[in-house]
This record gives C-alpha cells, sequence and structure tokens, in this order.
C-alpha cells in the first residue's frame, strides 16, 4: 500500500478518500470539505501496485472485476467525481508525468485508423446489440450531444432541437443530395429526407446501425430518399450539396485530419458547404484517456482546436462558422447515465455485469469530462469559399425557429 499511499497523499486535495486495503486495514487522504467523500475496498496486494503504476486504466478494470470495491452505498461515479476535481495532483506526480510523456510519444501509433483497422476500432462499441442502446438512448437513438433550448429540456426534446438545429445550419432546398459521414442509428438522415425533401446517401462502418437505420427508412417512409451504406468515408464518390458529419471526426484518427478534411472538401459541389460536429478540447493536443482508448473508442482521439485548424489551414478550408457548445454534452451523458442505471439490471442480464461495469465507469467519467474537465462540443460550417456560406447567422435562427414552429421530428 505503500505506493499507493504516496500517489493518494499528494493527489487528494479536495473531498476525502478512504481506501480499505486487501488486510482490512483504512487509509485516509484528503479531508478537506470541499469535494466527496469516498470510500472504496481494494481487495488483494497486487491491485494496489497496478492503480499506483497507471491509475487511470487499472482501477476501472480493478472496478470492473470486482476488486475494486465502493463502500457505504457509493458508486463509481462519486470515485471518479472525486478524481474530476483532483485531476491536476495526480498530473503533477512524476510517476504520472512519465507515463504521460510515454503517452505523446506514442500517440500516432496508438490512436491511428488506416483503412481496414477503421472498422475494426469500430465494431466493438457499435455492433453491440442494438437493444441494448434502446434501453437508455432517447427514441430517436441520437448518440451524439444533444442540444438543450433549457438546461431543463428533456433529453428527446434536445436530440430533436440538436436536428432541427443542425437542419437550419444546413440551408436546405428540396431535391438538393447532401452526403452525411456517420450514420448513427439513422435519424438525421432520415430527418433531413423527411422535412426537407432531400436526398442523403449515408455512411457508417457499422453493419448493425446499416440494418437498423434502413429500417426506420422503411418505417418512416423516406427509403426511397435515403441510401444507408457500409463503407469507409474514405471510399465515399460522388459531390453533393451538402456534407454532414456528426460525432464522426473523434473516429478518424490522429494523423487523418487532412484526409478527412480533404474528402469533405471534395464531396462538396462548388457553392456548398459543409457541417463538421465534433467533441474538442480547450486544453493543448493530448492523448486518449487508456481506458477509453482500450475499452470503448479504440483509435479515437479527440482534437484540440488548434489541430482542427491548422488542418483547414493546410487543406486551404474555410472555416464560415464556428460555434462550441459547452455544457450540452454534459447534459446530455447526465440523462444517458441516469437513464442507464433506471434499466441497469434489465442490461446486465442482456450484456453481462462485468460489461455493465465498464459501462458505469464510460458514462461516469465522459460526464465529469464535460463538467470539470477541458472536453466540449463544436460545429464547423466549411466552406471553398469565404462566401459560399451566408456573411451573418440570421438564417440559422430563422430556420430553426420556423422547424420548431411546424414541430418537425
Amino acid at each position: 500500500m505503500m505506493l499507493l499511499a504516496n500517489l493518494l497523499s499528494r493527489f487528494v486535495r479536495r473531498g476525502r478518500l478512504t481506501v480499505i486495503d486487501h488486510a482490512g486495514i483504512a487509509h485516509r487522504f484528503g479531508g478537506a470539505e470541499d469535494g466527496p467523500s469516498v470510500v472504496i475496498r481494494l481487495t488483494d496486494r497486487a491491485v494496489e501496485r497496478e492503480i499506483f503504476l497507471n491509475p487511470e486504466l487499472k482501477a476501472a478494470e480493478a472496478y470492473m472485476d470486482g476488486r475494486l470495491l465502493m463502500e457505504e452505498g457509493q458508486r463509481v461515479f462519486d470515485l471518479l467525481h472525486l478524481f474530476s476535481v483532483n485531476r491536476a495532483g495526480l498530473a503533477a506526480h512524476p510517476v504520472q508525468r512519465a507515463l504521460r510523456r510515454g503517452w505523446r510519444a506514442v500517440r500516432r501509433l496508438q490512436q491511428r485508423n488506416p483503412l481496414g483497422r477503421a472498422a475494426q476500432n469500430t465494431r466493438p462499441h457499435y455492433d453491440i446489440p442494438p437493444a441494448f442502446y434502446r434501453l437508455w438512448l432517447d427514441p430517436t437513438m441520437n448518440y451524439s450531444c444533444a442540444y438543450f433550448p433549457t438546461p431543463d429540456a428533456s433529453l428527446h426534446e434536445a436530440q430533436l432541437a440538436k436536428m432541427r438545429h443542425i437542419a437550419a445550419k444546413l440551408r436546405l432546398e428540396p431535391g438538393m443530395r447532401v452526403a452525411e459521414i456517420g450514420s448513427g442509428w439513422g435519424a438525421l438522415a432520415t430527418f433531413l429526407a423527411r422535412n426537407h425533401g432531400v436526398q442523403v446517401t449515408s455512411v457508417t462502418l457499422s453493419p448493425e446501425q446499416v440494418a437498423v437505420a434502413r429500417q426506420r427508412a422503411e418505417e418512416e417512409g423516406v427509403a426511397d430518399r435515403v441510401t444507408f451504406l457500409e463503407m469507409d468515408y474514405r471510399e465515399m464518390v460522388g459531390r453533393f450539396d451538402r456534407v454532414v458529419s456528426v460525432g464522426m471526426m473523434e473516429h478518424v484518427g490522429v494523423d487523418e485530419f487532412d484526409t478527412y478534411f480533404r474528402k469533405v472538401r471534395a464531396l462538396t459541389e462548388p457553392g456548398g458547404f459543409a457541417l463538421v460536429h465534433c467533441i474538442g478540447r480547450a486544453s493543448p493536443p493530448g492523448t486518449t484517456a487508456p481506458f477509453i482508448r482500450k475499452y470503448i473508442f479504440p483509435g479515437g482521439y479527440v482534437p484540440a482546436l488548434s489541430e482542427v485548424f491548422a488542418s483547414l489551414e493546410r487543406t486551404g478550408t474555410w472555416c464560415a462558422d464556428c460555434e462550441t457548445l459547452r455544457l450540452h454534452y454534459y447534459w446530455t451523458i447526465r440523462h444517458w447515465r441516469q437513464a442507464f442505471h433506471a434499466r441497469r439490471a434489465e442490461a446486465a442480464a442482456m450484456m453481462g455485469e462485468r460489461f455493465c461495469r465498464m459501462w458505469d465507469f464510460y458514462l461516469a467519467s465522459v460526464e465529469l469530462g464535460f463538467l470539470h474537465g477541458s472536453n466540449f462540443v463544436f460545429q464547423l460550417l466549411l466552406s471553398e469559399r469565404r462566401d459560399d456560406v451566408p456573411v451573418t447567422r440570421d438564417w440559422i435562427v430563422d430556420a430553426e425557429r420556423r422547424l420548431t414552429e411546424i414541430g418537425a421530428r
């Protein structure tokens, strides 16, 4: 316990952490009243050393395997809350600084998504049975940041508002051709086809998502206007009046931003423009957290805006508009986490307890990353020429209001 105690004594400054070791001895760290009070139990000596060496990964794995137990009726959210308000202290520890230097040195190897490998990285997360996602997503099955007109809006209202917000920005007209990079389960593509009379070609690497999206298009009566393909975005061909990509750029890989923006530009007709919606970081370029990299989004990387705009400069792309959604994803994931816990027994029966412990850790850690960390969401409008997008933003508000008034769903 000596090594772990050395880390925790320097780490916990806000709140209190009590660790009951494998021998049943309680060790207390912190003590300030301005943070949560958490009690955990470690079941064996080896886990103490493992967590010291790589706390962000090994604490997650220990929780998943039942070697780190939450005491006194607490949830792993409470432990991660304590971590999130003390994260600066963890990063300052000499061992952790060295570990982060190592991650940065190999990030281009770890966070790559070349053709072929991208599909392998996608499927462990997105080819989970859709019935699992239906337990805790809203009825639209949107699995990206919602747009909350007010903080107390329901998740379903906010996901509908997100699609209206995106549709308004795209300035669509009937008969336009739209390319969608990253279809999810098809909600946005069918929304655009149904409410704007456009033709949509949408791609994803997940066969499960393609199947659900095609069924959705049939049920909503737009199968003649929406085409869903199992395809890497780099293999898309043709020209489109608009290109839209929601929650996809995070998956292209740290070396592929130029490739991504060049493909977006190649797909866009002269005079058209594209919308990109992506998670970003307010901090400088970094690495993907080891738990997320190993278990949730292999090959994924959340870019700093400095990396995004440097790539736009290299590819000769105009950023005609940039909007940052600072708290919207925090509110979104809070809804997901609460809905997941309300249906957790069903999820465990479907997927197993270890999987659900992984999901506990995932949802809690990303929610808190958007509350106390540097993460946020940005939306870009991109064009080849400076005047392909109107020079004021009035059209967005006007179109959004019209869609709200007619109850576009």
